[in-house]
């Protein structure tokens, strides 16, 4: 006979700071990955309209089948859940829709730090191969108030490699804009056998090249041409030299598009660290510009859009991590409060000087853990 012993609802307010679906996705997260249940009050209250829509129960329905969790209140409307995970074990092959444009990157940021550090089945012998996992994630590639694809693809991604090590691959199928939707990417995730490195990003160094992209799918190429134009001269304005910016148009091919629209990202690299700006509308070339030198000119090694989403593997890394970064967004102090409350890691920010953040973490060294577990082949379930 099994035996467990039940362990405590974490409560946690929906409302909090930024109080929408970064809250949200955040908590769910953690508590799969840590097996803490919890239940979430007032959720998305700062939104309106309130409560879950789509893409959130897609989000957390996921996450419920990475680790058999019960879960109640997951339906569009609601404004209170409770998610009571078990073990997850890898590798998984998912599958996530909602139906919906909604963001399939902020489906990933669901399923992304689960598949990484999740416990997995003893193996008959010593190996050395990672288990990889395997997500198909439809909806939007390309949706406001979301990071785009791109970012995900070109900045993430090659972030979490080239600092934590660890490498999941991001394939675009189909790009889905929106009101359709109907975009499709492809993401393996390789597991990690020991904790994160801790994080130490305090000097940025000088800007070498500013580079982007502006993309249009069933638009004409010359609305992307007008905005590498606007982004051009802006970025000429404020001093960037002209053999420095490197700016391409790209027009989809039809078969690769679900809908009409299209964006542009830039990027600056520097010898330590990378800013970006990305926008949907078509005519955005100098917003993106002005955000990206705006960025630029705090100092932070991280832009606005890359402090909320490394807070989770700072709080999961062994040991102490700094960061300096720009202003605090109310995106990050929202991922730091969740991160404290979930995992127990100690966060310091330090905004004494204007325009500029150092962000420290204590880690609390996360790691796979080995599950002993017993099989029984022809057993119901």
């Amino acid at each position: 006979m099994a035996s467990s012993i039940a362990q405590a609802l974490i409560h946690i307010d929906g409302s909090f700071c930024e109080g929408g679906g970064q809250l949200l996705r955040n908590a769910v997260t953690l508590s799969a990955l840590l097996s803490k249940p919890i239940s979430i009050s007032n959720v998305r209250q700062n939104r309106r309209p309130p409560g879950l829509r789509k893409q959130h129960e897609a989000g957390i329905k996921l996450a419920a089948a990475m680790c058999s969790a019960e879960i109640h209140g997951v339906e569009p409307g609601s404004t209170a859940i409770e998610f009571r995970p078990g073990p997850i074990q890898l590798p998984k092959t998912l599958t996530a829709d909602p139906g919906t444009a909604g963001s399939t990157t902020l489906l990933l940021q669901v399923a992304l730090p689960c598949l990484l550090f999740s416990p997995s089945p003893p193996q008959p012998q010593p190996s050395h191969e990672p288990l990889t996992s395997i997500l198909t994630l439809r909806g939007g590639t390309n949706a406001s108030l979301a990071p785009q694809i791109d970012y995900t693809q070109s900045i993430l991604l090659p972030f979490l490699s080239k600092h934590f090590h660890i490498s999941p691959t991001l394939q675009i199928n189909c790009r889905g804009y929106f009101p359709k939707g109907g975009g499709s990417v492809l993401c393996t995730v390789p597991s990690v056998p020991g904790p994160l490195p801790p994080l130490n990003l305090t000097e940025r160094g000088g800007v070498s090249v500013i580079r982007g992209s502006a993309r249009v799918g069933g638009l004409r190429l010359g609305i992307a041409q007008r905005m590498v134009s606007g982004a051009y001269r802006k970025l000429l304005e404020s001093g960037i030299p002209s053999g420095n910016i490197s700016i391409s148009a790209v027009k989809e091919r039809d078969d690769d598009v679900v809908g009409a629209g299209g964006g542009i990202m830039l990027w600056a690299e520097t010898e330590g660290a990378v800013s970006t700006r990305e926008k949907q509308p078509e005519s955005v070339g100098e917003e993106a510009a002005e955000e990206l030198v705006r960025n630029l000119s705090h100092g932070g090694c991280v832009d606005e859009y890359l402090q909320d989403q490394i807070i989770i593997f700072l709080a999961l890394a062994n040991g102490r991590s700094i960061v300096k970064a720009g202003p605090l967004t109310d995106h990050t102090r929202t991922a730091i409060h969740v991160a404290r409350q979930m995992t127990g890691a100690q966060f310091h920010t330090d905004e004494s000087t204007p325009n500029r953040t150092i962000i420290t973490c204590n880690g609390i060294r996360l790691h796979t853990i080995i599950l002993a577990t017993a099989r029984c082949d022809g057993c119901g379930v």
